[in-house]
């Protein structure tokens, strides 16, 4: 797809031009022209002529409104007439007096042959000298369109171009989107298929998903699949300041779409134009954004079928927040799940985004999207990037598997930071801290598999980490996994009272994720034998319904709230138990990996697996 190039400039624009120019001319011809083609004639200070005109010195004066031109008697041994020389007057009604009073001839200047003529141009030129700086800032104010455009639409309009075309064979991992979306191509290319049985084209599909997993390129797919022009443009680009404007944009840019119908209209992050009215209206409102999404709904229940095929796709990553009038029939009658892929979307994505880079023999796409979870497919893309830019920087040629796995690392703990020295006490404590953490993971039921434990400091506040990456993709955790994995985070800090006695600082991530997890368990899963299976999350309310802002238990009562809080505490503690029972178990197993860990600073691969190995479970500690 490429970019449609901009109309060429209107007459009126081109007339504003010549105008402009007709009168620089003017005025140039104005100052230098008389000084260019006039007579040159010395001119004198007013005083000078003044000291001439009492010694008798001059023979002739000719008074003008903006000149006085006079001449000099001729010297007494010359045939030559006396020199001509020019002063600008000054205002004196002495000086006819004077001149009289010593002589000299002296009359005043006849006018101009042209006064007419220079009295017209005072009387046209001016006007054409505003009209011609009216247009020019006209042309500037907003664009290639101008000033007074400023009610049209901003959308871009991308036009089939086999060398830039982007088809469903360019996205990968949303298989179940693009089979929704094949049907929006055959309603497209063919329509009459589906009208003449009575069927009725969609108006609207909506693509609802999380930041990066493709939601614009599966728009433009749809695009290069029909071959039918693509008009894409930002829901924040409708709202102006000037009231009015944002409804005259949607208006222009479905009369845009109806001429070159049949076409796409995508419109990214609809959430700028189209959240709920009631919401809105409660905060203050904004009467602007409202009558531009009024505008929106009376247009996509305008346009007809048929030969006038318009289909508005747009994308949201926050459809909660939408007006319950966008998302009913007849508007957005699909609601499309472009969700973070799986293995297999993941491995798909890899092999795409992989096919511009060259991979090393030991590049193992599969494993590369086992160990990343959760990632989208914008995030993949960054991760091939990167190491890519990593095999770069060490003069390779080749991307290698060591580049995707220091990647990773990069994107989900952040850069090393390797001026950041740690002394001896800090890096014994971080080396126990993270051993702490990877024991209590090798035996807890649900957690992920260990594959490296660093001591190397990374991101803005991570001195250390154990990097722990999933075998599988999982949907379900039981309740024992979900005090495996607290136990796990807790074990740093079990780690630092068992083996110094103390705790420090380093530990406050692990408690605030540990209670979030704990509290989730509580409130939103129901695994509490003293609350019941009961959901006391309420989700994200307004900040004036309640008591205490965004407080997820405001809602419920003092006594539930008390009972809530000493659950968690109860959860927490339980598993911070388990984890001190499983690191006692294994002490000396826990000295031995701290002590090889401050000496290489990196443990990983194989020979972390066959230390972990060792790791003897508690029968208490797996006790719920």
């Amino acid at each position: 797809m490429a970019i449609k190039d901009q109309p060429q400039p209107p007459r009126s624009r081109q007339i504003g031009n010549i105008l402009l120019l007709v009168s620089s001319l003017f005025l140039l011809a104005n100052i230098f022209l008389p000084n260019l083609f006039g007579p040159s004639v010395p001119r004198v200070p007013y005083s000078l002529f003044i000291h001439q005109v009492q010694d008798q010195e001059i023979s002739m004066v000719s008074v003008g409104q903006n000149e006085i031109r006079y001449q000099l008697k001729p010297e007494a041994d010359s045939d030559k007439p006396g020199q001509v020389l020019a002063t600008t007057p000054i205002f004196d009604l002495e000086l006819p007096k004077l001149l009289e009073a010593n002589g000299i001839e002296f009359a005043a200047a006849p006018p101009p042959k042209n006064g007419w003529f220079t009295s017209l141009l005072g009387w046209v030129i001016p006007p054409l000298i505003f009209v011609a700086i009216w247009q020019f800032f006209i042309n500037r104010g907003n664009g290639p369109q101008g000033a007074l455009s400023i009610g049209r639409s901003k959308a871009k309009v991308y036009v089939e171009n086999e060398s830039e075309k982007v088809t469903f064979a360019d996205v990968a991992g949303v298989e179940e989107a693009k089979t929704e979306l094949v049907e929006i191509v055959d309603f497209l290319q063919n329509p009459q298929r589906f009208t003449q049985i009575g069927a009725r084209i969609p108006r609207g599909v909506l693509l609802v998903g999380p930041p990066g997993t493709g939601k614009t390129l599966l728009a433009k797919a749809v695009a290069g699949e029909a071959g039918v022009p693509f008009f894409s443009i930002s829901g924040s680009e409708f709202v102006e300041l000037f009231v009015g404007v944002g409804s005259s944009r949607v208006r222009d840019l479905f009369e845009q779409a109806k001429k070159q119908a049949p076409c796409i209209i995508f419109i990214d992050e609809l959430d700028a134009i189209g959240k709920s009215r009631a919401t809105s209206g409660f905060y203050g409102g904004n009467d602007e954004r409202e009558q531009t999404l009024n505008q929106l709904l009376t247009e996509m229940d305008g346009f007809a079928a048929g030969d006038k095929t318009v289909i508005v796709l747009a994308a949201t990553n926050r459809p909660e927040t939408l007006d319950p009038a966008l998302l009913r029939p007849g508007r957005f009658d699909r609601q499309v799940l472009v969700d973070r892929p799986d293995l297999n979307g993941r491995l798909a994505i890899l092999e795409v985004h992989a096919k511009g880079v060259k991979l090393g023999n030991d590049v193992d796409l599969k494993a590369i999207a086992t160990r990343t979870p959760g990632f989208a497919g914008a995030d993949l893309a960054n991760l091939v990037n990167e190491a890519a830019l990593l095999a770069a920087r060490n003069q390779r040629t080749l991307v290698a598997q060591a580049d995707f796995s220091e990647a990773i690392e990069r994107v989900v703990a952040g850069l090393e930071k390797k001026s950041r020295v740690l002394n001896e006490k800090e890096k014994k404590i971080v080396a126990y801290h993270e051993v702490g953490h990877a024991l209590v993971g090798a035996v807890m039921p649900g957690a992920n598999k260990v594959e490296k434990i660093s001591i190397v400091p990374r991101g803005m506040a991570a001195l250390g980490y154990t990097l722990q990456l999933p075998t599988e993709d999982r949907f379900l955790l039981s309740e024992a996994e979900l005090h495996g994995q607290i136990a796990t985070l807790l074990g740093g800090r079990s780690a630092e009272e068992i083996i110094f006695g103390s705790i420090t600082t380093g530990a406050s991530n692990d408690l605030q994720r540990a209670t979030d997890l704990a509290e989730r368990m509580v409130t939103t899963y129901g695994m509490s034998k003293v609350l019941g299976p009961l959901a006391y999350q309420q989700g994200q309310q307004n900040m004036f319904l309640g008591n205490e802002g965004n407080n997820p238990r405001r809602l419920v009562s003092p006594q539930t709230a008390e009972a809530i809080d000493q659950e968690v505490k109860g959860i927490v503690e339980s598993a911070h138990q388990q984890a001190l029972d499983i690191l006692k178990h294994n002490r000396e197993l826990l000295e031995t990996i701290a002590l090889q860990l401050l000496e290489t600073e990196v443990i990983e691969g194989e020979t972390l697996h066959q230390l972990l190995a060792q790791v003897q479970p508690v029968n208490s500690a797996v006790a719920v």
